[in-house]
Order: structure tokens, then C-alpha cells, then sequence
């Protein structure tokens, strides 16, 4: 995780654009990009959207990775580790949702 912000940050201050990676920024961007990703599943069955063709599969790829780097570059605007805030989130759901008895 820490080697992908590293490089997000310099990948963003080489081009100088942490101007514009305000956390607003930043979450309407992940918001459009899981929009995204939503529309290649919008109108395929059910079914199908388990077994994707190859040019899908690629295409739900690129949406992933642009929902990751998003979502790193807004947790580190707040010293986030995304991975440690699913598995908190993670602790809380299992209290939340006990499995059935």
C-alpha cells in the first residue's frame, strides 16, 4: 500500500496536479469511476456478468485500478491505510451482522 501512494504522489506532483486532488475532488473522481464500472454491468444478466469475455475482463480492470488509485489518493489525504480501514470495517459488520444461528 505504502509503495502505491509513494508513487501516486509522485506521479501526481511531477505533473503538478495536487492542486487539484483537493478530498472532494478526489471522491467525486471515485464516485464517477465506480459509476464506471457500474455501466459495464448495467443491462447483462445476472449470470453473465460472472463469465465476462476477455475485452470485459480488461475493462473491469482499468475501472478497478482507477477506483484503487482514487480511493488510496483520497485515504491519504486523511494518513489512511484503505486496507486497515476494511478490515476495522470488517470487525464492526461482524458485530453488526452475526452469522445465523
Amino acid at each position: 500500500m505504502e509503495n502505491l501512494r509513494t508513487a501516486l504522489r509522485e506521479f501526481a506532483s511531477i505533473r503538478k496536479w495536487q492542486q487539484f486532488h483537493t478530498p472532494k475532488n478526489l471522491a467525486m473522481a471515485l464516485s464517477v469511476e465506480t459509476a464506471e464500472l457500474t455501466e459495464i454491468f448495467q443491462w447483462m444478466e445476472g449470470e453473465k456478468s460472472r463469465d465476462v469475455d476477455e475485452s470485459t475482463r480488461k475493462h473491469i480492470a482499468e475501472e478497478v485500478g482507477d477506483i484503487m488509485i482514487y480511493l488510496t489518493m483520497l485515504a491519504d489525504k486523511f494518513d489512511l491505510d484503505p486496507l486497515t480501514c476494511a478490515r476495522e470495517k470488517m470487525q464492526l459488520n461482524a458485530i453488526k451482522y452475526p452469522p445465523p444461528e
